[in-house]
């Protein structure tokens, strides 16, 4: 079965002839730029968008994996932290950065000869709030992940059979997605989150998110890492590194880590919305 979808995934590749990969860097981006690059070789390229909402270190690791398996790869900056709509962080923000992403984008292909861009959507993504989806159906965005059927649980596979060291990385959402629905998107908010996050990593965490709530920052750590993290000694240490990146409070999430939770205060209907966009 495994084998039958990535050889779908093959096929909508040649399919496109040549094509611009959106790419973050994370475990889907990363696995479809290494597989149209395996497929078309030149023909395929990955575009990182570089923006204050990219943190440095995931920045740096998409920069070294291109590197590793010679992927083509294009840097360019986007500016949706210029867009009112997207500054304003309303329900809607993950739309106006797509669409910047993916006007950027499309200028680039057609001046480059490209025959289509591309993203890392994959088959599960459609059940979750994903508003840069519908930016995505407006720009003629192929998804060939997601159109040869592959969840996120198949790519991860796909991608540990072909050595990809990425197949394992931990979930790594736009650091804006930390920040509550309503607080304004500004540089100096991005870099508090960027540097607590940095600090909690180099204590140990792996699988958590700091939200950012103003005054506040919320620190959400997965299940398997919850009992380690409250060692009062460690809790100490947590506290200390979150308010050096300029936050007065921190608070521990008792539910823990889980992915989108800034979504759950979203009106239904917005969340109805945005999942029916997202079908396939």
């Amino acid at each position: 079965m495994l084998e039958e979808k990535q050889a779908a995934l093959e096929e909508r590749l040649r399919k496109l002839g040549s094509v611009m990969v959106a790419y973050s860097g994370g475990v889907d981006s990363a696995y479809l730029a290494w597989a149209a690059h395996r497929v078309l070789g030149e023909r395929a390229m990955a575009v990182i968008a570089d923006s204050a909402s990219l943190a440095r270190s995931h920045y740096q690791d998409a920069l070294a994996f291109a590197e590793e398996n010679g992927i083509p790869l294009l840097v360019l900056e986007t500016k949706e932290l210029e867009r009112e709509a997207y500054a304003a962080n309303n329900g809607d923000r993950c739309f106006h950065c797509k669409d910047e992403l993916f006007t950027v984008l499309e200028a680039e292909r057609a001046g480059r000869g490209f025959a289509a861009v591309a993203y890392g959507l994959n088959l599960d993504d459609g059940k979750d709030f994903r508003p840069g989806q519908r930016a995505a159906a407006a720009h003629y965005v192929a998804a060939p992940l997601a159109e040869a059927g592959l969840t996120k649980a198949d790519i991860r596979a796909l991608a540990q059979a072909a050595g990809l060291r990425v197949w394992d990385k931990p979930a790594s959402a736009c650091l804006s997605s930390r920040i509550e629905y309503g607080r304004r998107v500004t540089t100096e908010a991005l870099r508090q989150v960027e540097d607590a996050e940095e600090a909690l990593r180099a204590l140990g965490l792996v699988r958590f998110r700091v939200r950012h709530h103003g005054s506040v920052a919320r620190i959400e750590i997965a299940e398997e890492e919850m009992a380690g993290a409250l060692d009062p000694e460690f809790f100490r240490k947590m506290a200390a590194a979150v308010r050096g990146a300029g936050f007065p409070y921190v608070a521990v999430d008792c539910d823990g880590y889980r992915s989108g939770r800034m979504n759950e205060l979203l009106p239904a209907e917005m969340l109805a919305g945005s999942r029916r966009a997202g079908r396939l």
